[in-house]
């Protein structure tokens, strides 16, 4: 595979020099790094598609997380498996030394949106998972870009380490959220990602961070007709315990968000309920909002328990913290969106979009091809959480958002589904291994660029110091496969 990889790249290596030499907007690392992508097409597409297939849920991806693991270890990675205890969870890495840069990869699907690849709603077979969030298509560009850094590094034109994560469970469990509570980040100088969206941009705005809360009353029984003075209902500290909280709803900021579900309230009308339980989760912009949040939530537990005469119990089941947006970083990324132009969409990956549009009710405007300027970015807004949030508080994080839907269809629906395993997202897919890679060998070539991102890295995180919202013990692995 080695002498492969040779004869395959030496000459891109020469055509770039040629390239540069003739006044090319590339430097011949980035030509280098581009044409190699382009060479590995096909089967990171291939690969996409595969992952795409296999729709495999969090923490149960052996299909999907071994076939990303053998395409790196094939090409030349050192591959360590199962890690944090997670089966699906992998690291490949190539190089020696500083900078150590790594990217993520995920590959975890989501139950109940199997859809076909065709721009109407029809399931491959119903009600089983579906890719509704493109993650068979960033694992696979992502490993795209450490493919092509790998290469560079090996031939000598740059000099350091590239780290691929194989990141299980993104959308149940959070894989990452082990990840970093083993430390597995804490060596790196930066980390990469990209993600699927409906717009091409650099991540400037922050994402929610979650707490995820189990609320529990512990009560006494009694005949609900009988002797109810008798009982001590768990359910009225439940009832006491919600209505606090709708009343809190005046008093936060408006980008809070509570929402719960009432996962125990009693089993039988004529016992008095003695345990039930709230499952709750918040979300805040800002770290140390949320912070306070807890605080007033404890409080309003403790008030639930006292009104009922019954004990309570507050579990934190886990929590992530919000993404923290890198302004040098991002103004990095941006030279080279900028660089790299539009996305090339054709007419018929814009009728295809026209018609998934058309499906899911919206206006028909096809596919935004032109990345946003990073004023654009700083203005479209983000609401989502993702588990790299927790990444972004332990080492500086650039994040990327690629065209590979239409305008306005959204995630984890059959639209989204669809456009994963199409021309659009395998397109949006290269894009991204693109972008990445040339951002990646500015860092390493430019060690001044990377130190002014470490600073605003510390500027941001300020006092904060990360510490894991994870429980003890190990990662949920299901029981059968």
């Amino acid at each position: 595979m080695k002498k492969e990889i040779l004869i395959i790249i030496i000459p891109f290596i020469m055509v770039a020099l040629l390239c540069g030499q003739s006044g090319n907007k590339y430097s011949n690392e980035k030509e280098t790094a581009i044409r190699i992508i382009e060479s590995m097409q096909d089967e990171l597409i291939k690969v996409s598609d595969t992952i795409w297939s296999y729709a495999e849920i969090g923490l149960e991806e052996y299909k999907s997380s071994k076939l990303l693991a053998d395409f790196a270890e094939k090409n030349g990675f050192k591959v360590e498996r199962g890690i944090s205890g997670m089966p699906t969870a992998f690291i490949a890495s190539y190089g020696a030394g500083k900078p150590i840069i790594g990217i993520t990869g995920e590959y975890d699907a989501l139950p109940g949106l199997s859809q076909k690849a065709i721009p109407q709603k029809e399931a491959v077979i119903e009600g089983t998972p579906g890719h509704g969030c493109g993650h068979n298509l960033i694992g696979s560009g992502a490993l795209g870009t450490a493919s092509a850094i790998k290469t560079l590094i090996e031939n000598g034109l740059i000099k350091g380490t590239i780290r691929y994560y194989g990141t299980p469970a993104e959308e149940n469990y959070g894989g990452k959220l082990y990840m970093a509570r083993d430390g597995y980040f804490d060596d790196l100088d930066i980390c990469l990602n990209w993600h699927p969206w409906d717009l091409t941009k650099t991540y400037l705005k922050d994402s929610y961070a979650i707490y995820d809360y189990s609320i529990r009353f512990h009560g006494i029984t009694a005949h609900a007709s009988a002797y109810p003075w008798e009982g001590r209902s768990a359910l009225d500290a439940v009832e006491s315990f919600i209505s606090g909280i709708n009343l809190l709803r005046e008093h936060v900021k408006p980008s809070v968000r509570m929402h719960y579900v009432i996962t125990k309230g009693g089993d039988i009308p004529n016992v008095v309920p003695d345990n039930t339980e709230v499952w709750l989760w918040t979300r805040d912009f800002d770290m140390n909002s949320l912070f306070k949040l807890d605080e007033r939530i404890k409080d309003i537990a403790k008030g639930a328990s006292m009104i009922a005469g019954v004990e309570q119990e507050i579990v934190l089941n886990s929590g992530i913290f919000n993404t923290l947006p890198n302004m040098k970083g991002s103004e990095l990324l941006q030279s080279n969106l900028e660089l790299l132009g539009p996305i090339s969409f054709s007419k018929d990956d814009n009728e295809f979009a026209d018609k998934i549009q058309s499906g899911s009710g919206l206006k028909r405007t096809g596919m935004r091809s032109i990345p946003l300027s990073l004023n654009e970015a700083l203005i479209e807004p983000t609401s989502t959480a993702s588990d790299i949030g927790d990444v972004s508080w332990i080492v500086p994080v650039i994040t990327l958002f690629t065209a590979c839907i239409p305008e306005g269809v959204p995630a984890h629906s059959w639209g989204s589904t669809a456009c994963y395993g199409s021309s659009i997202g395998h397109k949006g897919m290269i894009y991204s291994s693109k972008a990445l890679a040339i951002t990646m060998i500015d860092l390493y070539k430019n060690p001044d660029l990377l130190n002014e991102i470490k600073k605003d890295f510390a500027e941001r995180k300020g006092s904060i110091v990360y510490k894991t919202m994870l429980p003890e013990g190990p990662p949920p692995i299901p029981q059968e496969r």
